[in-house]
């Protein structure tokens, strides 16, 4: 479920020289529009990149972290806003993007959901009670505070099968979730709903929402832009087609890992948690089961 998801993540990473796994104990914030802004991880991992939006009326944080910087969070968060945080919508299930939502239930805030985040997370016998979503929706709900319109959409059988985007259309801003990986190989998971099909619609979908102008903040890497969205959309897309010529000839999974399918994408798309093999290993199951 989601923690194990925490776990495998940290240790895919440590098994790296190069990559940065320690636990940040700082964290940037950048104002992507007036109002809006997005909060990472300073000085180590984090978990996906959070938004915030401050206002006069309410506070809104979109997803939380992992669980060890929900305090850090608080203050940043409190810092920026001068006021606590009111809701806390999450984009999905995992444990990096939801490990604080107890933290900030403590603290007074609501956490807004889709339906299968809250049934996926009372079916861990782990997932503390506290942290539960209290509101959620089946395919969408929308926020109407501090002057701003906030679409929260579902997008189905994409990263997982309980994924929300989050439109702020006056901002021209887009918060993706895990819907996007900027330019590193996407995490489709499998066992909790995604599907590759899905994950690709939903990129579709974000890409005839935004313009040449929108931000698009990005459940892991920088920033982002229509053209990034598109850029990985098409490595998407295209590696799909690479595995499925292999598995239209019966080839075996690793047959097709041995085939390499994904070697032009390898040197700019492969990292510690979703190598070009595992990449092409969920392609492949994807295809076949």
């Amino acid at each position: 479920m989601h923690r194990g998801f925490f776990v495998v993540l940290l240790l895919s990473l440590s098994a790296s020289a190069n990559a940065q796994f320690d636990i940040a104990t700082e964290l940037k914030t950048t104002e992507v529009e007036p109002g809006i802004y997005m909060i990472e991880g300073a000085d180590g991992f984090s978990g996906g990149t959070v938004g915030l939006l401050v206002g006069e009326e309410r506070i809104v944080l979109i997803d939380d972290f992992v669980e060890p910087l929900s305090g850090t969070l608080l203050k940043t968060a409190g810092k920026v806003a001068g006021r606590p945080v009111d809701f806390v919508i999450n984009t999905h299930v995992h444990g990096d993007h939801i490990g604080g939502n107890a933290t900030l239930a403590h603290h007074g805030a609501t956490v807004v959901a889709h339906d299968n985040i809250r049934e996926r997370m009372l079916a861990d016998e782990k997932t503390d009670p506290d942290g539960l979503p209290i509101l959620t929706f089946s395919d969408s709900v929308t926020f109407h505070l501090n002057g701003m319109t906030a679409h929260v959409l579902h997008v189905a059988e994409a990263h997982t099968d309980g994924d929300a985007i989050i439109h702020f259309p006056e901002q021209n801003v887009i918060h993706a979730g895990d819907i996007l990986f900027n330019h590193i190989f996407p995490f489709i998971d499998l066992d909790n709903g995604g599907t590759v099909d899905g994950f690709i619609a939903a990129q579709k979908k974000l890409v005839e929402m935004a313009d040449d102008n929108t931000k698009i903040i990005a459940g892991h890497g920088p920033l982002g832009s229509r053209s990034d969205l598109e850029r990985n959309l098409q490595v998407l897309v295209d590696s799909q087609s690479k595995v499925k010529a292999l598995v239209d000839k019966g080839m075996s999974a690793d047959e097709v890992v041995a085939a390499n399918p994904l070697a032009e994408f390898h040197e700019g798309w492969n990292w510690a948690f979703i190598t070009t093999e595992r990449m092409t290993r969920t392609l492949y199951r994807d295809l076949t089961e």
